[in-house]
């Protein structure tokens, strides 16, 4: 455990030295453009490893939960977590975030501990990172199919087979319900995004019928 704790250090300090380097040199978008650009970064890094892991490396996820952490596996949840911690608390410090993405980064963090120190299920956690930073780095376009569809046929997997314990299962569950949440949150937004459009259009509409009957009244 010593090793892991050492490893999540310097991943945290990595990722604190790449948003200092590029506050320094690109300076001129704030704060907020520069720790979204780290994001992307650790979202392309994990979405490649992970991917890696589950279509090369193996296990299969969806047949092989529950087994026992692989290297590779180790090293890709320590990089994620000391984003996470490195995100979370850029979040709290910056109070850029709501509850629900607190919740969100909290069950991650709170996840690939779990799963680093119960040595097992390593290979869901990997797969929840790349549904989840995949969903990051093309956002809407697969959010449904990757975090509703996909991750309710892992979610099935998982409380079906008798490797996982079962506080592995409640996590999928906390997850995955959280994932509808965001869905919701997502619905939410972009309705009030069209509401705002649509009274924006109406607006311009009837000042453009009114300034033409006045016109035409001169």
């Amino acid at each position: 455990m010593t090793s892991l704790a050492v490893g999540v250090v310097l991943c945290l300090t990595g990722w604190i030295t790449l948003y200092t380097l590029l506050c320094n040199t690109n300076g001129s978008h704030g704060s907020e453009w520069n720790c979204r650009l780290v994001t992307l970064l650790h979202g392309i890094l994990a979405v490649c490893i992970t991917a890696y892991i589950g279509y090369v490396d193996g296990p299969w996820p969806f047949t092989h939960p529950g087994t026992k952490n692989t290297p590779l596996q180790i090293s890709a949840m320590v990089i994620s977590l000391g984003y996470f911690f490195f995100d979370m608390g850029w979040c709290v410090y910056f109070r850029t975030e709501g509850p629900v993405m607190l919740a969100h980064h909290t069950m991650s963090i709170l996840g690939i501990l779990l799963t680093l120190s119960l040595g097992e299920s390593g290979i869901e956690s990997c797969a929840v990172l790349f549904g989840r930073e995949v969903v990051d780095v093309l956002f809407v376009v697969l959010f449904v199919f990757m975090r509703i569809v996909v991750g309710g046929r892992m979610l099935y997997c998982e409380l079906i087979s008798p490797r996982p314990r079962l506080i592995i299962k409640c996590g999928g569950v906390a997850m995955y319900v959280l994932s509808w949440v965001f869905m919701v949150d997502i619905g939410r937004f972009a309705y009030r995004k069209s509401q705002s459009k649509y009274r924006r259009w109406r607006d311009q509409h009837k000042l453009a019928a009114v300034n033409g009957h006045v016109g035409k009244a001169d």
